[in-house]
Parts: C-alpha cells; structure tokens; sequence
C-alpha cells in the first residue's frame, strides 16, 4: 500500500501542510519539524508524489528533449550524457523523438500538454526557427548543437561549424593533397552548410588545389557508405575527403575497403565530432573533437537558468573543437 502525507503527518505529530512544506523545495518549516517529518518518512517509506508537488508548486520538473537524428551513434553518448545530467539535478527528462518530422507545431502542442518546465532542441541539423517556435510558445529553450549566430533569437549552445569546416580544409592541405572533397551530411541541414562554407573558403585560398562537393542523404553510416560508392563509382575519387561527421567517415571507410583500397594510402579520411567509436582499433579516424560533455552540461545550466528567469536574454555558448590525430590521413608534407 501507498504511504498517504495523512499518515506521514501522523507519525511525526505535525499537520499535513507540515509535512507538503517539508518535502517542497524553498518552502518555509522549521528544523526541528523537519527532522520530525524525515524521520517519519524515512520509518513509513514515504516517497512525496510529483504529480502532487507540480500541483503545489506549478513546476513538473520534466524537461522536454527534442531530437531528429536517431540514426547517428553519436547520440546515444549524447542522450546518455543528458538524462543523466538532468536526472542528477533532480529533473526528468521526456524524450521526443521526430523521425521525418519537421514542423515544430506538433512537439510544441505535446510538450505544452505534459507542461513541461523547458525544452532542449537537440540537433544539428534542425533551423534555428524550430528552436525559436517554443520560445514563441512562452516554453524556456535551449538549442544544443545548433547554428550559431552573433544575435541569437534563442539560447544555443554548440560549436562554430563554419570555423570547423576551416580547421578540416587546413588540416588537408598541410597534408600535401591537390585533389579534395568535402562529403557532407543532408545538403539542407545548417550544419552541413556551415561546415561546407568554412572548408570551401578556406580552399578557395588555394587555387593549386581542385575541390569537389557531394552530400549524402542523412547523418549516418549507410548515407556515408552509400554515397562514398557512388563516387567510387562514378570515377570521382579525390584524394582526401572532409566527410563533416564521423560517422559519414566511417561509412565511406567501409565502402572504400569494399573497394579494395586503403586508408590512408590511397584515401585520406577526416570526420567531426569524435564519437567514441572513431577511436576503435580497427578504425582509427582523424577527426575533428566536438566537447559533447561540456556542450550537454552548459545546456542543462543554461535551461535550468532559463526556467528560473524566462525572460534571460537570448545568448550562445560555443565551445573550441581541435583535431585528434590518428591514422586515416597520410603525415603532413615536410
């Protein structure tokens, strides 16, 4: 049976309210009743109901965590990190899952129902206008891994895409290549244009140097395999490809050994975000570390603040990315 507040306040000798005041954050009780209402529901194993504490304090500590991209491993370090993270502040985290999903309407109307306490766009994939459609709905939000912008409409936390798009190109042409590529994620997708735009400037430096430019149709292993056999296919293959995630790169890796070529010997790889998976034995990827950790734990904060004071002006965080070393790009040219 259910141990009632009724028999938690009996026990210690207090009145219910006693009791709600004792187990509702910031409310007033003295020490003295406190000790006695823990010590009672410590004897009777009461644990306070959170559906009656939203009642009482108008917060159901849920937090909505919205994502589109299920398909990349990278998200399940991802969405470990966070509920986790949320769960040690004492928050509970609803996941949203949005498959092909991309009219923010929807999720706006189910995560108003639950009312949740806030929301978190994760993806970095999605425009800075899904994000910006809870905010226009009065639901705290913060984008994780989304664009960034020098006058953001919502909080975003992530990394400069553009800059790691430079970081990438130079990265390659330290390396001696005169034939490279960039194989991006889904061409309509902000991060695959970001990080298009930065490696094509960067390039563009370099006139000596011949750039080509394909898009697979998602962030995951099959588009990168896929589409790194089409070009195989096709005779376009350059000497070292920028595949903008990393588990694009692994996917044209397979499709590569499939071949029966080499990395690096007759193809040069380099990925983004440095997924745990990257630095396996058997594959080895050079990429580009995105600080997940650090981008998930400023994120929960910044919502958390968000929920405190809705009104916080609109701000964005970005974290530096540098490259890890390992074995799928020849060394750099003496």
């Amino acid at each position: 049976m259910t141990v009632t507040l009724k028999e938690v306040a009996l026990r210690a000798g207090v009145s219910r309210s006693a009791v709600s005041r004792t187990f509702t954050a910031g409310a007033s009780v003295s020490e003295k009743t406190r000790r006695k209402v823990e010590k009672a529901a410590g004897e009777l194993g009461y644990t306070p109901s959170a559906l009656a504490s939203a009642l009482s304090t108008g917060r159901t500590k849920l937090i909505g965590l919205v994502s589109n991209n299920f398909h990349n491993p990278i998200f399940l370090e991802v969405f470990d990190l966070f509920t986790r993270g949320l769960q040690d502040r004492g928050l509970r985290p609803l996941l949203v899952n949005l498959s092909d999903e991309t009219d923010p309407q929807t999720s706006v109307r189910m995560l108003r129902q639950y009312s949740v306490d806030g929301v978190i766009v994760a993806s970095s994939t999605l425009p800075p206008s899904f994000a910006k459609a809870f905010k226009d709905a009065g639901v705290p939000v913060v984008h994780s891994f989304g664009r960034s912008s020098t006058a953001p409409e919502v909080h975003v936390v992530g990394i400069d895409n553009v800059q790691c798009g430079r970081m990438a190109a130079q990265t390659l042409q330290a390396r001696g290549y005169s034939d490279v590529a960039f194989l991006g994620g889904p061409e309509a997708a902000t991060s695959t244009q970001d990080r298009l735009a930065g490696f094509s400037d960067e390039m563009s430096k370099r006139p000596d140097i011949n750039l080509s430019i394909s898009f697979a149709t998602a962030y995951s292993f099959d588009a990168g395999r896929a589409e790194m056999q089409r070009l195989l296919r096709d005779h376009h293959k350059a000497q070292a490809y920028f595949c903008g995630d990393d588990v694009l790169s692994i996917g044209a890796l397979s499709a590569v050994a499939d071949a029966g070529l080499t990395v690096p010997d007759d193809i040069g790889l380099i990925g983004l975000n440095d997924m745990e998976m990257a630095g396996w034995e058997n594959i080895n990827l050079t990429t580009i570390r995105q600080p997940i950790a650090e981008i998930i734990n400023s994120s929960i904060e910044l919502v958390v603040a968000t929920v405190d004071k809705p009104d916080r002006y609109p701000e964005a965080r970005l974290f530096p990315c540098h490259i890890i070393e390992r074995g799928t790009l020849k060394a750099i040219a003496s």
